[in-house]
């Protein structure tokens, strides 16, 4: 990992958009909770409602089942706006209608920055990025641009040209990050609320020993004991 920068700290409001719930939860969530610890406000936007996520469990039962771990997971790191595109799970469109929802909730949240993960093709090595994952990422790129430009998707709401940055966590080519030493133990907890879902999952990795294990890495790079590291674009 290269060497890390400090993560901006001179803003007030965020707006969190990924594709699915738990996409916060693995890293970004303890970074949240320093946030709203701090004053900042930190809304969520996700554009699927995860409902093609466990194998085992129909979509209209997963749809209502991960709304509620959702909630408790934004609660437990001091989120109180929650958002739901309704783009369908898995099948995201990297496209102009999903550009004219993304470039219209930042209309109306007006965010000083975005939040989102890994939109590249790759985690790093040889693994494969989730489709939702690289279309959302993308189209929120062009769709922060597009918001400040009044004749793009006019009907969308008024023009927002103030959000200062997209940064992404856990991506392969991170730039900043934040020290989450005194919050690492509420971004568990995001993580926990997620019972059902987590469950179904292959692989008995445990919420404490994972998000640890990552955030002291992170750490160790940045010069504290944990941290969660994010990819800054434009200009911070």
């Amino acid at each position: 990992m290269s060497e890390l920068q400090p993560f901006p700290d001179d803003w007030e409001r965020a707006l969190a958009v990924v594709a699915h719930p738990d996409d916060m939860e693995y890293g970004a969530a303890s970074a949240v909770a320093r946030w709203t610890a701090e004053g900042k406000h930190v809304a969520y936007l996700l554009v699927t409602r995860g409902e093609a996520g466990i194998a085992t469990m129909p979509p209209d039962e997963v749809t209502a089942l991960r709304a509620v771990e959702q909630r408790n997971s934004c609660a437990a790191v001091g989120v109180d706006v929650l958002e739901y595109l309704d783009h369908p799970d898995g099948l995201v469109v990297e496209g102009l209608d999903l550009r004219r929802d993304l470039a219209a909730a930042i209309r109306r949240h007006r965010p000083d920055v975005v939040i989102s993960i890994n939109h590249h093709d790759s985690w790093g090595g040889p693994s494969w990025n989730h489709a939702d994952h690289r279309a959302v990422g993308r189209a929120l790129l062009d769709a922060v641009r597009d918001a400040g430009n009044r004749w793009l998707f006019a009907e969308a709401g008024e023009p927002w040209d103030g959000t200062r940055f997209v940064a992404f966590n856990a991506s392969p080519s991170s730039t900043h990050a934040v020290d989450v030493g005194d919050h690492i133990d509420a971004g568990i907890a995001s993580l926990r609320c997620h019972e059902v879902y987590l469950a179904a999952l292959d692989g008995d990795d445990d919420p404490d020993t994972f998000l640890r294990a990552s955030a002291r890495s992170v750490g160790e790079s940045f010069g504290c004991d944990y941290a969660t590291a994010f990819e800054i674009i434009g200009g911070a």
